[in-house]
């Protein structure tokens, strides 16, 4: 459980496992300080170093009591340049020929995605090394594209290329993916993310491919899955505000509003929402972080966003522990005068659209459950699951009380430690509403969240055998 000083922190903090970061010692501080989702980038990892690094999470968690989820995060049809001889310069008004890698000539510049020349028309843009160089389409002549340089800089081997507005057509699933895929079946993550989203038709190839009860979590990081978002969010379980390549597809002054959008869609469709990239990138050198970070942090807090992700602070930076440590500061502060002044979050959480019409049943019941808790002062709602869904509908109305949520399922308890408020425990044992209250019962005095005669709003889905029904509510006697 994440604690500032006793309180408990309903944001959830992702970690990103680096060579910062993968010995046990620093694993451990790692989870003490209040990381709640480890994520192996498989951008960066070689399938023995995940292996290793998943082992190792799950081995300090177990031994610390804590309960932490492994994200494996694909690393998708990234397009980047291939091998050049040192680094380069591009002016501006400089014509550049680009070429598939294994077709290449001389003064050429080498492309990894074959298909280029097909996906692009004159006047297409293409952003290099994170937005610094801008070229443009002149001249298309498969498979070589003649560009030019519009904005100059630097380039070197690997850096990855943008193609705002360009719909590509390579595969959602790349043969490194369909291999991690297989990697994250085998470690048992519990969360997979698919990179470069375009369509919700990504989303269901991949769902076909998974073999086991992992999440889909999409990444928002292309101007092309913003028109689709609805979709996207529909057939994804959870997504993550990818600012990184997102803020290179999009001119950077609409991130801020992007990022608000799809954090309220996402809390309206009871989808996890992580906000990422450069949440605390001064940390990467230094032991504090800017002004400007800590106001994006509570920011992030604000919109709703169930988590907040650190990449390379935590992967690569020198000061990992800190950078979780400063998290936890932010967050605490942000809800703790929130409730303060409000007696709720800061924000607020949309509900489910009805057109006008009956509210769905799960929505009812979220809406009862927050009122409930408010009307008998309860210091805690109690969410009965089986899937995960009933404890997901009752956070996203956000109530202001933690949500200890039970269930008889060990992957669904690490699954729930990404989810806003929730505190996840498992009933061990044949599930019914008598074994999950009393395990909750133990659960709130041993952690001094309730008193005896303290009462708590109970929310289930009944039968308990039948997933996604959420459609009951009752009030407890602890």
């Amino acid at each position: 459980m994440n604690r500032r000083s006793g309180q408990f922190l309903k944001a959830k903090i992702v970690c990103t496992i680096g060579p910062a970061s993968t010995e046990p010692v620093v694993l451990e501080r790692l989870c003490r300080a209040g990381m709640d989702v480890a994520r192996l980038n498989m951008s960066h990892s070689k399938p023995d170093q995940a292996r290793a690094s998943a082992q190792a999470i799950r081995d300090r968690a177990e031994s610390l009591g804590r309960v932490l989820a492994l994200l494996v995060d694909l690393q998708g049809p990234k397009i980047r340049l291939g091998q050049l001889d040192g680094q380069l310069t591009l002016n501006s008004g400089d014509r550049v020929t680009l070429a598939p890698s294994e077709s290449v000539g001389p003064s050429e510049l080498p492309v990894t995605y074959p298909h280029l020349a097909a996906d692009l028309t004159p006047g297409d843009r293409l952003l290099l090394n994170d937005g610094r160089v801008e070229l443009v389409v002149r001249r298309v002549s498969a498979p070589r594209v003649e560009v030019e340089v519009t904005i100059g800089g630097s380039i070197s081997s690997g850096k990855g290329i943008n193609l705002p507005g360009v719909s590509i057509s390579a595969p959602a699933l790349t043969e490194k993916d369909l291999a991690d895929i297989e990697l994250a079946r085998e470690i048992g993550a519990e969360y997979v993310a698919l990179s470069f989203v375009r369509s919700a038709d990504n989303v269901r190839e991949l769902r076909k491919r998974l073999s086991h009860d992992a999440l889909i979590m999409s990444k928002i990081e292309k101007d092309v899955a913003l028109r689709d978002l609805d979709e996207i969010l529909e057939a994804s379980d959870a997504v993550m505000v990818a600012r990184g390549d997102l803020g290179i597809e999009l001119p950077f002054e609409q991130v801020p509003l992007a990022q608000k959008r799809i954090v309220r869609e996402a809390n309206a469709r009871y989808r996890p929402v992580i906000v990422a990239t450069e949440m605390l990138e001064s940390m990467i050198e230094s032991p504090r972080p800017t002004r400007a970070e800590v106001s994006d942090v509570a920011n992030a807090i604000l919109d709703g966003t169930d988590g907040v992700m650190l990449s390379a602070e935590t992967a690569v930076g020198r000061h990992a522990v800190e950078s979780v440590e400063a998290l936890v500061r932010v967050i605490g502060e942000v809800e703790a005068e929130s409730i303060a002044l409000t007696g709720g979050p800061a924000y607020d959480v949309p509900g489910k659209e009805t057109n006008g019409g009956p509210a769905e049943t799960e929505v009812a019941v979220a809406c009862a459950t927050a009122e409930a808790v408010r009307a008998i002062q309860a210091p805690a709602v109690v969410s009965f699951t089986r899937s995960g869904y009933t404890a997901r509908v009752v956070s996203s109305h956000r109530p202001p009380v933690p949500i200890l949520t039970v269930t008889d399922s060990a992957s669904v308890q690490r699954q729930l430690s990404l989810v806003w408020g929730v505190m996840p425990v498992l009933c061990r044992g044949e599930p019914s509403y008598d074994s999950m209250w009393n395990t909750a019962r133990r659960e709130l005095l041993e952690r001094g969240i309730a008193a005896p005669g303290d009462r708590v709003v109970v929310t289930a889905g009944m039968p308990f055998h039948v997933q996604g029904t959420t459609n009951m509510v009752r009030i407890e006697v602890v």
